[in-house]
């Protein structure tokens, strides 16, 4: 699933980024690699979506969200962490 699906509450382990190179870089200089949890916190109207990654908020736009595959943790795999 991709990040813009994500619901809101809800940890999530980043898959892979696809979007365009200057982008995918520059999200992985905010932290957001392959492997690397994160939180969905909130949902705007015109579809950006704030996240928590590292302890830092980003707000997203649909276009990168989108381009943002992801996969839910349960809570077995959080208290593994």
């Amino acid at each position: 699933m991709t990040l813009f699906e994500a619901k809101k509450e809800t940890t999530y382990v980043v898959k892979g980024l696809y979007v365009e190179e200057a982008v995918t870089r520059r999200l992985q200089a905010l932290g957001l690699n392959d492997g690397t949890c994160l939180t969905v916190l909130n949902r705007k109207k015109k579809g950006a979506i704030i996240i928590k990654v590292r302890g830092t908020r980003l707000a997203l736009g649909k276009h990168i969200s989108s381009g943002i595959e992801v996969n839910e943790i349960t809570e077995g795999e959080k208290e593994n962490e």
